[in-house]
């Protein structure tokens, strides 16, 4: 390589990423950040978000600040999402004065609205759940069934389970959209990443275990192997159709005859693969930086035989650190306390996270471990 080509790779390594949305899912980038030694230029509407105190410099500003994000462009190589909160007709005006998002703007505008995703998914060939826009004719529904906003749900927040008409017609509104309800065997998750030259790295199938539309449990153990390949040429199906540029998160439902529906797709780095930073060569928020900066993937293979994330949900209304319980959980064998600096504790709110590795080669047994394991770490957070 000569001095001009040196000189041109230099000036194409990107090296300060800009980060919309100040949650913990850009706190965990921290260390891949510094690994990889890129700095994080980070958008967020409060000073006490947890990842402005990793940022290398931080806008305070709301998601949707468009002045804001113009800002940020002018101080980064790249801009990226914590989550997708965003105006994206206004940001593409900035996609065409050549600012570069990953995943591309093109990327996010069939996902963000959730109905429109499924819409894509199906279009696609993809197996999703029946669905209808809310002026469907609801009597020719079966109840039950699933209310879900359009844009900006989360963690619960915008999903309700409807059980009869009469609750439906006290609903009306035209921002939500209607979806079969699945009474599903297991809900799982993947999660997918592709670099810019279309190299795809998949990380292992996971069940999910939520309670009040919230995660509450990730197993990593052995799964069908059918069911694994399917998955995983859904996730393949759906980056390389997109283009994808970045780290994704697909939620899935198995039904009982052992049918796989998608639920959701997160466009970004994912609560179902927080284990990977502690069971995986490569953890989902590096492998993400990678795919951002044009750099290599990392493998995703395990460390470990198997592996259980436990989210440590707020349970009262309170300020407080609690301490004294994440050193309890850190005394389990095996186990990393990710706490995320949040001030204010609510009802299902995540304050932190655990995860455990197992080692048990037999499959049953690493699976029945992660569970004592689980029962344990919600037994001393709760108590």
């Amino acid at each position: 390589m000569n001095s001009t080509e040196k000189a041109k790779k230099h000036q194409n390594k990107i090296q300060r990423v800009g980060v919309i949305g100040g949650g913990q899912l850009a706190w965990m980038m921290a260390d891949a950040a510094k690994k990889l030694g890129v700095d994080l230029i980070i958008q967020t509407p409060e000073k006490d978000d947890p990842a402005v105190s990793i940022a290398k410099d931080t806008i305070l500003a709301e998601i949707d600040d468009f002045q804001a994000t113009a800002k940020l462009a002018n101080s980064c190589d790249v801009i990226t999402f914590e989550n997708e909160f965003i105006n994206i007709d206004e940001l593409s005006l900035m996609s065409k004065k050549n600012v570069i998002f990953r995943p591309s703007l093109s990327v996010l505008k069939p996902l963000l609205d959730k109905y429109e995703q499924l819409y894509y998914l199906r279009d696609l060939g993809l197996p999703v759940p029946k669905f209808w826009e809310w002026k469907t004719e609801a009597e020719a529904i079966k109840f039950p069934l699933v209310l879900k906003a359009r844009r900006h749900g989360y963690d619960g927040h915008g999903i309700s389970v409807i059980q009869d008409i009469n609750s439906l017609k006290s609903q009306r509104n035209p921002n939500i959209f209607i979806q079969e309800f699945i009474p599903f065997d297991r809900e799982v998750a993947i999660i997918a990443a592709r670099s810019v030259t279309g190299e795809i790295k998949v990380y292992p199938v996971v069940e999910t275990q939520q309670e009040n539309q919230v995660c509450r449990r990730v197993f990593v153990c052995d799964e069908n192997l059918e069911l694994v390949k399917e998955i995983q040429a859904i996730a393949q199906t759906l980056l390389n159709t997109l283009e994808v540029v970045g780290v994704f998160g697909i939620e899935l439902f198995i039904t009982k005859d052992k049918k796989v529906l998608i639920n959701e797709i997160a466009p970004r780095t994912h609560n179902s693969g927080h284990y990977t930073l502690d069971a995986c060569e490569t953890s989902q928020f590096e492998q993400h930086l990678r795919a951002v900066c044009g750099l290599p993937l990392g493998s995703t293979a395990l460390k470990c035989r198997g592996a259980v994330m436990v989210n440590l949900l707020g349970y009262e209304f309170a300020v407080n650190d609690y301490l004294t319980k994440r050193q309890q959980l850190a005394q389990i064998p095996n186990a990393s306390v990710w706490w995320y600096g949040k001030t204010e504790s609510r009802p299902g709110r995540k304050l932190g996270h655990v995860t455990v590795l197992v080692h048990e080669k037999n499959s049953t047994k690493c699976r029945q471990k992660a569970e004592a394991i689980a029962q344990e770490i919600e037994s001393l957070w709760q108590s």
